[in-house]
């Protein structure tokens, strides 16, 4: 359908019925409805069943672990404030997205990517190295083409600085 808005420009306005024969739609819409039904019978269920825990365990406070936090605050941030004030009994809606604002947070600080300096040589490769060096009368970039050969990418000043701490003295190259 095309009509006329001012000025003689021309608009197309769509249809928003999708294209499916009446009884298909009106299928889709029964199906629809009662899924919402079935869906919503399940959530009172759960509510009585809450509340019905939640006067067992009484006036005590609950301990949740880090793990239970977390996994409430994921499932709290999607459902929302409003959402939750309906639903949370555990805590309020207020603390349970206050958790999800600190999960967010500490993911973001970077602090378990940081560490001090380099990361040291994997004592095995140390290890490598020594019984090399031992074993036969190589010189450092010796020792490191055969570390290269094992898959092992370790620098030159570092088989040195290895082989003074054990106090072994390189071959000539």
């Amino acid at each position: 359908m095309v009509r006329t808005m001012g000025f003689g420009t021309l608009m197309a306005t769509t249809k928003t019925s999708p294209n499916l024969p009446l009884p298909l739609q009106f299928l889709a819409a029964w199906i629809g409805v009662w899924l919402g039904r079935v869906l919503q019978e399940q959530v009172d269920y759960l509510k009585a069943e809450n509340h019905l825990l939640r006067e067992k365990l009484g006036t005590k406070r609950l301990r949740l672990t880090d793990a239970e936090r977390r996994r409430l605050a994921m499932l709290g941030k999607t459902v929302g404030r409003k959402g939750l004030a309906a639903i949370a009994t555990i805590a309020s809606p207020e603390t349970i997205l206050r958790w999800y604002r600190e999960l967010v947070a500490k993911k973001y600080d970077g602090s378990q990517q940081r560490g001090q300096g380099r990361p040291k040589t994997a004592a095995d490769i140390a290890a490598i190295i020594v019984k090399m060096a031992s074993e036969n009368s190589w010189g450092y970039t010796r020792i490191k083409g055969a570390l290269k050969n094992l898959g092992h990418e370790v620098g030159r000043n570092t088989i040195k600085r290895i082989l003074q701490e054990n106090g072994i003295d390189p071959a000539p190259e």
